[in-house]
């Protein structure tokens, strides 16, 4: 296993470079980030070639690019337009929307295999057909529609929550978030789980172990379970990094100042530097959940080695 991780991780630095490279061009391209900075008058020659200079936007792109990276290995993201350093903002971001993102991975592990094991374990029944109904409801209804409605009951018109999260955002105040940001891959979860788990309750080795006489309990969880969650763990590790970097509505709609907030706050005034250096950070997340989720094969299945 150890030269089969070392091979990921050389696999890794191409990706990444090639990721970066790839997400600094899209963003160079998006619009002047100086005009910006001038709010609606346009900024006078002498102050934009001022601001040029100093943000290092006169340089060619690939030069430009060369010197982020160069910068990013010495722990330097650059500096944002209003003067703060983007490594100040993520101290502050990235905590929040990892709290959010274990709220929202906690609720699609616990009830989303939940629901998929029932379910599988009573196909065409009704309450599988009750769960893929809602399921498919839950993946039809868009997360802003979701997150405002639930806003809306259960803050404004039931208090039973706050209507926006308070700047610590402690794990109690995210569940709600956390529930409206998991909720279509929840509902997916349940179904990938749901149908693993209905095609290998027919496999052999499912009918050797009742054949045996092993407990029911232990047939699901030991044998079943263990052997139809590789494709959920798939889905989960690689919905990781989904989940940080799609929270844009999800933390908008409940006030969470995390990567989200921040993301859409760079992509609003073209503050290219902090949304390069967040979408860098989130690369590498995507990276070490695919390498995560990979050597969780071989923990679920010993039938798999690593070469």
């Amino acid at each position: 296993m150890g030269r089969y991780v070392i091979r990921r991780l050389l696999q890794m630095i191409p990706v990444f470079f090639g990721t970066t490279l790839l997400i600094f061009l899209m963003v160079n391209v998006m619009g002047d980030p100086i005009a910006g900075l001038c709010g609606d008058r346009q900024c006078d020659p002498a102050t934009a070639a001022q601001l040029r200079s100093e943000f290092g936007l006169d340089k060619p792109v690939w030069q430009q690019y060369l010197t982020y990276m160069g910068n990013v290995f010495t722990g330097d993201f650059g500096t944002a337009f209003n003067g703060q350093k983007v490594t100040e903002l993520m101290a502050t971001a990235f905590p929040i929307t990892i709290r959010l993102t274990i709220v929202a991975i906690v609720f699609e592990i616990v009830i989303g295999i939940s629901l998929g094991v029932v379910t599988g374990l009573r196909r065409g029944r009704p309450v599988d057909t009750t769960v893929l109904i809602l399921t498919l409801v839950v993946i039809s209804i868009p997360t802003f529609v979701t997150g405002l409605l639930l806003q809306l009951l259960l803050g404004v018109e039931w208090g039973i929550i706050k209507p926006s999260v308070s700047s610590e955002a402690p794990f109690n105040e995210l569940l709600v978030p956390g529930l409206v940001l998991a909720s279509v891959s929840l509902a997916y979860v349940t179904r990938l789980t749901r149908t693993s788990i209905a095609e290998n309750a027919r496999a052999d080795y499912v009918r050797t172990a009742v054949a045996k006489g092993l407990p029911r309990r232990r047939v699901v969880v030991r044998h079943l379970l263990r052997n139809s969650l590789i494709p959920v763990v798939t889905f989960i590790g690689t919905d990781v990094g989904a989940l940080m970097g799609g929270a844009i509505v999800t933390e908008r709609i409940f006030n969470i100042h995390g990567v989200g907030f921040q993301l859409y706050q760079g992509i609003l005034r073209q503050n290219s530097q902090t949304v390069v250096g967040f979408v860098t950070i989130l690369v590498l997340v995507f990276l070490a959940a695919n390498l995560i989720v990979d050597l969780l094969y071989a923990v679920l299945d010993p039938r798999i080695r690593y070469a």
